[in-house]
C-alpha cells in the first residue's frame, strides 16, 4: 500500500514522503490526486521522497513525468530525493533524470529550489 506525508520546508516547499509502491493499481492515483490538489493551491515547489518506496513500474513513471509536466505548466518543479538503488536505476533507465532533478536527500533537492 503507497502511503504518503505532507511536509512543508521554507521557502514554500512541499515534500511528499513517499513510502510503498508507485504501481498499477487505485493506491496510486492518490500521488496523482495529491500533486493535483497542491497546484490547485498555488503550490508550484515540490520535492517527492522516494527513500520509503519499494517499488516502480511504468505506472509510477507516468505519475512522476505527469506530476512533472502539471507544475512545470504552473511555473513550478518537481525534484526527486532518496531514491534507493533499484528506483533510482529505474529513474534513470528510463531517462525520468532527464526531467526531474534527482537528489540523494531532500536537503539536497531543496537547496536552491
Amino acid at each position: 500500500m503507497l502511503e504518503i506525508q505532507t511536509k512543508h520546508v521554507e521557502p514554500e516547499i512541499v515534500v511528499l514522503e513517499i513510502s510503498g509502491k508507485i504501481t498499477l493499481g487505485t493506491s496510486s492515483k492518490q500521488l496523482e490526486w495529491t500533486v493535483e490538489s497542491l497546484v490547485n493551491e498555488g503550490r508550484k515547489k515540490v520535492i517527492f521522497d522516494l527513500a520509503g518506496v519499494t517499488g516502480l513500474d511504468s505506472t509510477g513513471i507516468g505519475i512522476i513525468v505527469m506530476s512533472a509536466g502539471k507544475l512545470k505548466k504552473v511555473g513550478g518543479e518537481l525534484r526527486v530525493a532518496g531514491a534507493t538503488a533499484h528506483v533510482e536505476e529505474v529513474l534513470k533507465t528510463t531517462n525520468v533524470d532527464r526531467i526531474v532533478g534527482l537528489h540523494s536527500t531532500t536537503v539536497g533537492a531543496a537547496s536552491g529550489f
